[in-house]
């Protein structure tokens, strides 16, 4: 019987995905850093676009990663000719699904807006940025079918090469478009909006060429787009779709915390925009070892070792809380630091000091529910991950309103919610893992 994946193993599929996200980061990091020289208001402006436009991308990334699973789970089989067809089907639903969203969107953003910001400043600029960074879904998703395929066979290099690509890209454009630099016309919010759906164009272009020239995927068939099937098109779905589900209550409770923080008034929700900055910097690792971890889970069944699965998760486990050690201490070193990349305002800083040691605690908790759930998902029990995911959904929304509005708690109180969705999140997905039949789930 083939071992199980080693630490190494797991190290060489996660670390360029942990890499590819640390450089895609810097976009959000750039936006961040720049607007908080622009104004409160513009801070936290595009912390609501933000979050608003990842929640919809999220859906993008959720049947990705079901292609992911798919693909994964033919490669531990060996059926390589497979692999194409299920790459094509996610790609045709994903560009449609993309316009579908934008069209839907530029219908009822606005009116949207108005129902769920109070503060006429914060409606007038999230608007502004969110309408034109919707845009970007069309790249993302196509991005995010590449992704898939390629963390599916355990080729993970190119995603660090095509983020570095579209950092570089953001960067450059953040700067001269925000601030009109070099004879470019000086767009403000409008114009960090503009730089990341460039960014992302570029990065597709990027991965289209790498593919071509350095993968060998006329053996995989890709690039043949063969007509659509719909037996072909139901079993990805059939996968994908509580993925793409379970992603977007993911971040549509984000969303909410977002618009329940944004009531408290535009300081908390600047601060909170840092914050979110550094958070998800934070996950880098964690979301690299979960991604690991899922297509490995999917792996090591599709060559008929479910017995292994223990060992992946509890191997990723460690390389992931060790990783997320290695942060937090770093942000505990050099806190002010950190936080004065974001902003020169003194009073941000001060007030964002107590949330920045809240979320270095819940991240521990946060790395262990996301290695945890993102196995049930390599199961191939994607339903179970949406029902866990749903249940913890209406739970984290409940408190969030809770301290917000009800208990009216500072902001690092507010946050501490985080500790609330990590727990849960491991403890349903421990239990499932633990308890429940799925080693002989076939896909």
């Amino acid at each position: 019987m083939e071992p199980a994946p080693s630490y190494r193993r797991i190290w060489h599929i996660a670390y360029p995905i942990i890499l590819g996200s640390l450089i895609q980061n810097v976009i959000r990091i750039t936006d961040t850093a720049f607007l908080g020289r622009v104004g409160e208001v513009e801070l936290g402006a595009a912390g609501i676009g933000s979050v608003f436009y990842m929640t919809f991308m999220m859906l993008g990334i959720g049947y990705g990663v079901g292609a992911q699973i798919l693909v994964a789970r033919r490669y531990g089989e060996g059926t390589h000719h497979l692999i194409g067809p299920t790459v094509e089907h996610a790609f045709y639903f994903l560009i449609v699904f993309a316009f579908l969203v934008i069209g839907v969107l530029e219908f009822f953003l606005e009116p949207l807006f108005h129902l769920i910001l109070s503060s006429p400043n914060i409606h007038e600029a999230a608007l502004d940025y969110t309408a034109i960074r919707i845009w970007g879904l069309i790249f993302a998703f196509t991005n995010f079918t590449f992704r898939g395929f390629y963390v599916g066979i355990g080729t993970t290099k190119v995603i660090t090469l095509t983020t570095g690509v579209m950092t570089g890209v953001n960067v450059f454009l953040d700067y001269v478009l925000i601030f009109g630099a070099w004879g470019f016309p000086e767009m403000g919010i409008r114009g960090a909006a503009l730089a990341s759906v460039i960014a992302e164009c570029i990065a597709m272009l990027a991965f289209i060429r790498y593919t071509l020239k350095q993968t060998d995927y006329k053996s995989y068939r890709l690039f043949r787009f063969t007509r659509f099937n719909i037996k072909r098109f139901v079993h990805v779905f059939h996968i994908a779709m509580p993925v793409m589900a379970q992603n977007f209550l993911s971040f549509a409770g984000w969303m909410i915390f977002f618009v329940l923080v944004e009531k408290m008034g535009e300081h908390p929700l600047a601060i909170s925009n840092i914050i979110r900055s550094i958070y998800v910097l934070m996950l880098v690792p964690i979301m690299g070892y979960s991604f690991a971890g899922n297509s490995l889970v999917s792996y090591v069944i599709g060559r008929g070792n479910p017995e292994q699965v223990a060992q992946v998760v509890s191997r990723t486990l460690k390389l992931c809380i060790f990783s997320v050690a290695g942060i937090v201490a770093i942000l505990m070193i050099i806190p002010q630091s950190i936080l004065s990349i974001f902003t020169d305002d003194a009073s941000l800083i001060r007030d964002s000091l107590p949330v920045l040691r809240v979320i270095a605690g819940t991240s521990f908790f946060i790395g262990l529910g996301f290695v945890l759930f993102h196995a049930v998902s390599g199961t191939g029990a994607t339903r179970a991950a949406l029902l866990i995911e749903a249940a913890v959904f209406v739970v984290y929304v409940a408190m969030t309103y809770q301290l917000t509005l009800v208990w009216q708690v500072s902001i690092s109180g507010v946050w501490a919610v985080e500790f609330l969705y990590g727990g849960l999140i491991a403890l349903s997905a421990g239990l499932f893992l633990k308890y429940f039949n799925w080693k002989k789930k076939a896909i």
